[in-house]
């Protein structure tokens, strides 16, 4: 054909390989991302035979971050960000702290310099959004306050990354490097570092500003005229076109990182009430991208640093897979979180991406970064993704290990923590025949609405801390901690309650609070919320108490609705 034909090549090459490689890897019973991997390889520049494109699977891979980073934001909205901040914002900061130290030590062991150090260390401490997301997806959980955290906690790194890239030129002169010719972070170059930052950190608060102020009643308008047309191509064209839009605006006007423009583009289009529909158009079209990303990961790889330094990529795993993982875990455990926030946290981190490398293409442009770090930081992203559906599965044995060890848990989980217990002042008369109440999310707030509209007793069980501080001052009883644990529904006094009430998302735990309940009060009624089919069958094989699925229960009040309107 006479005209250029690479862009439909490498798609075509991308997703049919990956179709191929990813349907063995689910029939091996291994995650579908390590097809997708294993494609890239094979239609990367490091294999023989065909080699796809780079630099347009480079830009497609940017679209599914895009993509993917603006479906995190139509079901994250701004109070679930501030919700989260006091675990997120200390906990992302020191942990790629540690994590950077880590990185520093190893390269200086190796004879690098200061400022390849730092840069590695950098690297090896930001995780991967787009893989994050995908997990949480697969399990459902990406809504549950663990979910939430996970994800606030890389946001907030993402943020650090964004500053990082502005000073880092700044300070490439005083850390051996030649101050790159790449253009990155001109101001800082020119201005030094504090300018640099005020620079950055005004240039954030605009966006956020605008998004705040104009972004969040502009968007959400435009919206709904296009979806007054009746034409669904014309909302999912509004849809991809806000995302993809907003993200290259906040890039171009903004110097925001697109994956941030795109994230924040969701988070305002959250306020209207499409977003659900604007979730679901989206979906096929930001799957579709998100294979272009993990196949475009693999095709940077390069196989024969596995052969060459294959102590290296070892050492290079073991900081990202369980160096950043015991950081994070003791940083949420000191923060007063539970072990289960605390390990989803630890496996949500236990992987490196997209930032990671941008990180490695900015040292090397800088002359900071030998090039063996940047194989060194692929090869680590290449095992470290393949390898993180590992750690999630872990997490559950790891979280009944440490359940056994009530003196562990104990000292870690629950002292000197006032919200992890029932304030004294607590009337008596409210903690016999009571409703316990596990979840106070939406669900679970109209719940205790309608109780208190009844005067029914009630006491809230549930993680967020912040939310158990609001209760509280509301004079609502209510404690802080997985309901999983036996110390929590004991503090609820379950064993005069006349109710358990499971109104949380996050099942995980379901059976471990109904053994609990039971144990300690054998008369006890139970109601437990589900969206799970499955689960739902199991629990009612075990007899836990009253089920309720969430979409049978809104269709059996709409058809009663129906039946009583048309009688």
């Amino acid at each position: 054909m006479p005209h250029d034909v690479s862009l439909i090549t490498t798609i075509a090459a991308a997703l049919g390989f990956g179709l191929v490689f990813g349907f063995i890897a689910t029939r091996l019973k291994l995650p579908a991302l390590v097809g997708y991997l294993a494609a890239g390889i094979l239609i990367g520049p490091a294999t023989p035979g065909f080699v796809a494109d780079s630099a347009i699977a480079g830009q497609l891979a940017e679209i599914g971050v895009m993509l993917m980073m603006f479906g995190v934001g139509l079901h994250f909205s701004l109070d679930d960000l501030w919700e989260v901040r006091k675990v997120a914002l200390p906990g992302a900061i020191l942990q790629i702290a540690a994590a950077t130290g880590m990185g520093m030590a190893l390269a200086h062991f190796w004879g690098w310099s200061l400022g390849g150090g730092l840069v590695f260390g950098l690297a090896l401490s930001v995780a991967s959004t787009v893989v994050l997301l995908r997990a949480l997806e697969e399990r459902g959980t990406l809504d549950s306050f663990n979910g939430r955290i996970a994800v606030g906690w890389l946001v907030v790194e993402d943020l650090v990354t964004v500053l990082v890239l502005v000073l880092l030129p700044a300070l490439a002169g005083a850390l051996g490097g030649n101050g790159g010719d790449a253009g990155h972070g001109h101001a800082a170059a020119e201005g030094g570092v504090l300018k640099a930052l005020a620079i950055t950190l005004g240039q954030v608060a605009l966006f956020v500003g605008f998004m705040l102020l104009v972004g969040r009643k502009l968007f959400p308008w435009i919206l709904w005229q296009v979806a007054r047309t009746n034409s669904r191509e014309l909302f999912t064209l509004c849809v991809i076109a806000a995302a993809v839009g907003i993200a290259y605006a906040a890039t171009v006007l903004f110097g925001i990182s697109f994956a941030l423009g795109a994230f924040f583009a969701g988070m305002v289009l959250r306020e209207s009430e499409l977003s659900h529909r604007a979730a679901h158009e989206s979906l096929p079209l930001r799957d579709a991208f998100a294979v272009l990303f993990f196949v475009s990961v693999g095709m940077l790889f390069e196989p024969m640093i596995l052969v060459e330094q294959p102590l290296r990529v070892l050492a290079v795993v073991a900081i990202v897979l369980f160096g950043k993982s015991i950081a994070a875990f003791a940083l949420v455990v000191l923060l007063r979180y539970p072990a289960s926030t605390a390990l989803m946290v630890s496996a949500s981190l236990a992987q490196i991406g997209e930032f990671s490398f941008i990180l490695a293409a900015l040292g090397i442009s800088l002359g900071l970064l030998p090039h063996e770090g940047q194989s060194l930081i692929l090869a680590g992203a290449i095992l470290s993704i393949a390898l993180n559906p590992l750690m999630f599965l872990l997490a559950g044995p790891l979280e009944r290990v440490l359940g056994k060890n009530k003196a562990l848990a104990a000292q870690y989980a629950r002292a000197a923590d006032p919200l992890a217990e029932l304030p004294m002042s607590t009337a008596q008369s409210k903690l016999e025949g009571q409703v316990v109440l596990v979840g106070y999310g939406r669900v679970g707030r109209n719940i205790a609405e309608s109780l208190a509209a009844q005067g029914i007793d009630y006491v809230v069980a549930e993680q967020n801390r912040e939310l158990v501080d609001q209760l509280r001052q509301q004079g609502i009883a209510a404690v802080a901690g997985n309901a999983g644990e036996p110390a929590v529904l004991i503090q609820a006094h379950i064993h005069k309650a006349r109710m358990l009430v499971v109104a949380t998302p996050d099942t995980f735990h379901v059976r471990a609070m109904i053994e609990t309940a039971r144990a300690l009060n054998p008369d006890i009624k139970i109601a437990v919320r589900t969206h799970s089919e499955e689960e739902a069958a199991l629990l009612r094989s075990e007899r836990a108490g009253v089920i309720f699925i969430g979409e049978q229960e809104l269709a059996k009040s709409m058809a009663s609705h129906v039946a009583r309107e048309i009688a």
